[in-house]
């Protein structure tokens, strides 16, 4: 299984929305002030998320997002999978073409670490997760740092220019 930034960032999101599920939908504002990640990015991974069923979505006033079950039933790895179209660690994508058209000589190492990672990650829930004194550590640190900042009434937006060169040739 191959942990790109989109499951990176997917699997944080989770953990933030499930850290804060209560009585009002959190919104992807508030996950992206608490974890920096770009607002928009976030907008993209949860089409994905909603389209697996993990979330669903609050419109209007006070709207935002709610998990759509319990936090014990979310497997890390679901999440990742929610988000990434690939999840091997294999040079061919699974298809034992590697080498010329045939399996490589390293083909089942990497099956076998894919799905040892696969399992780990299927074996740990947004539930063990939010359970570990760590994790709520730094979720009341972020919570503060959200606090401060709201009550400085400071919008924060991380903006990004596509780098340009400058040449004298037209």
């Amino acid at each position: 299984m191959r942990l790109t930034t989109k499951g990176r960032y997917a699997v944080t999101a989770m953990l933030d929305l499930a850290l804060h599920e209560g009585s009002k939908p959190v919104t992807l504002k508030d996950i992206a002030i608490k974890q920096e990640i770009s607002l928009s990015y976030l907008e993209q991974l949860f089409v994905n998320l909603r389209q697996s069923g993990l979330v669903r979505g609050a419109r209007g006033p006070g709207g935002g997002y709610r998990l759509t079950g319990n936090p014990k039933d979310v497997s890390i790895a679901r999440i990742i999978s929610a988000v990434d179209e690939n999840s091997d660690l294999t040079r061919c994508g699974g298809r034992s073409d590697c080498h010329q058209g045939e399996e490589c000589l390293t083909h089942e190492l990497w099956v076998e670490l894919s799905e040892k990672i696969y399992q780990f990650l299927n074996d740990i829930s947004l539930l063990d997760l939010i359970e570990r004194p760590r994790v709520r550590a730094v979720a009341q640190r972020q919570d503060g740092k959200r606090g401060f900042i709201g009550s400085q009434n400071v919008a924060i937006q991380k903006v990004s220019f596509p780098e340009t060169s400058v040449s004298g040739a037209n």
